[in-house]
């Protein structure tokens, strides 16, 4: 017997087209990356993640905020930067999101309430933390999510900010998104408490581990976490278990796992579960999916040209965004 979708129809098909075309920009830029040497530097996919960023998105108001570490394309995809400026940034050129100065692990848009993309592991719980001090200050009732990955759980940032965002009730959603692996170290060899979610403990946090590969359960779980934030409840820190197929970055050769093990979680791959309940329950036709998979393919398609059209950043714009005169006057709102 058919168990009734737990979601809307139009949800199952916004979390489909997003996953698609956060997981089709990741292999184009890989392409443009390893085969062409179109794009440089850093690189690190979202490939297997997808889930967390569509179960986010629905779970929050475009008003809230994320902020996250260097593996950020995908959820600055999800928040609404265009994929167009996110190619543009790969590419290093001017119409980058942030104006070809960033790369891959500084995506950036204040417009979209994206606030990075940062190179420096943990360094992003501490800011996250300061966003929410913002929107409490400011008496909104806006929710940061500040997400980080297993091995910044070992950050001493982490500890320091879980004080404080506990004392002050800050409105902060903790996101470990919990790949099994820093960069190819396993969670299990860098410490005795494998469970991240119970780090909470020590802060009488409220936590809980939630399923990563699936949008419903990211859903769930982010709702729970970010209605209890905005009536006050203070910060809540969610250990999301995902997984990456690919290497830590685009030159890892991840020779500390088995061909097996990635197969293993492809067999629980985020997309295909929800694509298997849209046409289970006949949300959309064959026909109808292939049309947004064009779309998708479209889009990204589009991007790698607007990135390959569009102009290098000037000499003039170097020291721009990096340095302020000391007497520049500051203005608070």
């Amino acid at each position: 017997m058919l168990v009734a979708a737990k979601f809307s129809k139009e949800t199952y098909l916004y979390w489909y087209e997003l996953m698609q075309l956060i997981r089709q920009f990741e292999l184009m830029a890989e392409e443009k990356y390893k085969m062409e040497g179109k794009i440089r530097g850093f690189f690190h996919a979202y490939v297997g993640q997808e889930a967390i960023a569509a179960g986010c998105m629905t779970a929050t108001r475009p008003d809230d905020m994320f902020i996250t570490a260097y593996r950020d394309h995908g959820l600055a995809i999800a928040k609404g930067v265009s994929v167009n400026s996110c190619m543009a940034e790969l590419y290093g050129k001017a119409t980058g999101c942030a104006k070809g100065k960033g790369g891959s692990m500084h995506f950036f848009s204040k417009e979209c309430n994206f606030y990075g993309g940062h190179g420096i592991v943990g360094a992003q719980i501490g800011t996250g933390a300061g966003l929410a001090f913002a929107e409490k200050y400011r008496g909104s009732d806006n929710v940061v999510l500040a997400y980080f990955g297993d091995g910044a759980a070992r950050q001493g940032m982490l500890h320091e900010t879980f004080n404080l965002a506990m004392l002050w009730k800050l409105p902060v959603i903790f996101i470990c998104e919990n790949n099994n692996y820093a960069m190819g170290t396993s969670v299990e060899r860098t410490s005795n408490v494998i469970d991240i979610y119970k780090l909470a403990d020590a802060y009488e946090m409220p936590a809980d581990t939630i399923d990563g590969m699936s949008a419903e359960a990211v859903h769930d779980g982010v709702a729970r976490a970010v209605k209890r934030a905005r009536e006050h409840g203070g910060p809540t820190l969610l250990e999301i278990k995902t997984y990456r197929y690919k290497g830590h970055s685009i030159s890892d050769p991840q020779k500390y796992r088995t061909k097996e093990e990635v197969d293993e979680y492809k067999g629980k791959d985020p997309i295909q579960q929800v694509l298997k309940t849209i046409l289970d329950h006949q949300f959309a036709t064959r026909e109808e999916i292939n049309a947004i998979n064009q779309r998708v393919d479209g889009f990204v398609e589009e991007s790698v040209k607007f990135a390959e059209a569009s102009p290098w950043p000037d000499d003039s714009e170097v020291l721009k965004d990096v340095y302020i005169d000391p007497h520049y006057p500051f203005i608070v709102d």
